[in-house]
């Protein structure tokens, strides 16, 4: 049965536009040695961040002296792709789910402060908390094949908050895998970064080849890419627990207008920021954007793409004049 002080907190986080929120006591378990193989490993890529404070991402309890309980609060965005020619993540299209989402978790945390006393610390992807865990751990749903959180009634499309607590409350149960035989995942990732059910080798994930690898995109996976400008969804889309997902009413997820491809290759940057203000693509920064432009534009354009992209190649950027150059063959090859 739940306590007073949880229903509580529930209610005000639905207020919020959170869609579930679920507990975890701590000390937790948090596999510690799947994930220092995966770092030894090097299937992190070039995110060195994530070798850090590596007694604080096993140990949460830590961060917070006398802390009792992880609590986490999952917010639905999925909506369609908009349609056009090329394809952003989902959780992308919008405006920047980090900072909308880390104020609304403050408000939670100064009404247990004011209500309960209690001291928290609120996090949402800006702390060393493996937030996939700990939200199997507090009953969110679990972690799927493709290491992505899967809930049982909305399928892949959460984000995830978390508020380390002094408040002691129970755990109301973990979440409970449903992926059976079911391999959809695996099957479907362009670049075969699953490498077995469970196993993601980021550094050849197409999220993290678009996002936060830097400089020129290796070649042998620029094809798999396709026409994904920011991210890749594929891993989520293909998964049968979806049929349950129902559009987000989340206004700061309405997806942005954008122009046609070869336009964004003459941006300045007056224009990244008009187009893209508050958005997660932001962090590309406007050569990081430009390269990914070029690379799809390899894949997807036309000739009447290629004067934009010759105009990139002269810029003066080694990288982004390679990247041009392979997508002008790549046109050139194919019309």
């Amino acid at each position: 049965m739940k306590t007073e002080q949880w229903i509580a907190i529930e209610e005000l986080a639905k207020t919020l536009g959170f869609h579930k929120a679920g507990v975890a006591k701590i000390p937790i378990e948090l596999r510690k040695d799947y994930y220092k193989k995966w770092i030894e490993s090097g299937q992190h890529g070039t995110m060195g961040w994530m070798e850090k404070n590596t007694d604080r991402r096993f140990d949460p309890g830590s961060i917070l002296p006398e802390a009792k309980c992880l609590l986490v609060f999952s917010l639905n965005y999925f909506q369609p792709d908009p349609k056009r020619k090329f394809r952003i993540a989902k959780y992308a299209l919008g405006n920047d789910y980090h900072k909308f989402m880390l104020k609304r978790l403050k408000q939670i945390c100064r009404f247990m402060k004011a209500t309960y006393g209690t001291e928290q610390r609120p996090y949402v992807d800006t702390g060393p908390l493996l937030e996939k865990p700990i939200a199997e751990a507090a009953g969110i749903g679990w972690q799927g094949k493709s290491t992505i959180l899967v809930e049982p009634k909305g399928g892949t499309w959460s984000l995830l908050g978390t508020i380390i607590t002094t408040l002691d409350l129970p755990s109301y149960g973990a979440g409970k895998n449903y992926c059976g035989s079911c391999s959809r995942c695996i099957d479907a990732c362009p670049t075969r970064a699953i490498t077995a059910p469970y196993q993601l080798d980021a550094s050849k994930c197409i999220a993290y080849l678009t996002i936060e690898h830097k400089g020129a995109i290796p070649e042998k996976f620029r094809k798999q890419i396709g026409d994904r400008v920011f991210g890749c969804d594929t891993c989520l889309d293909v998964c049968p627990w979806n049929k349950w997902a129902k559009r987000t009413k989340e206004a700061n997820f309405e997806a942005k207008e954008l122009p046609e491809l070869s336009k964004i290759l003459d941006w300045d940057q007056s224009d990244f920021d008009l187009y893209l203000q508050a958005s997660p693509i932001r962090r590309l920064k406007l050569n990081g954007l430009k390269r990914n432009v070029a690379l799809v534009l390899g894949n997807i354009g036309n000739k009447g793409d290629l004067a934009a992209l010759a105009r990139l190649s002269e810029e003066g950027d080694a990288d982004l004049s390679e990247q041009a150059e392979w997508s002008i063959q790549e046109i050139n090859a194919r019309d």
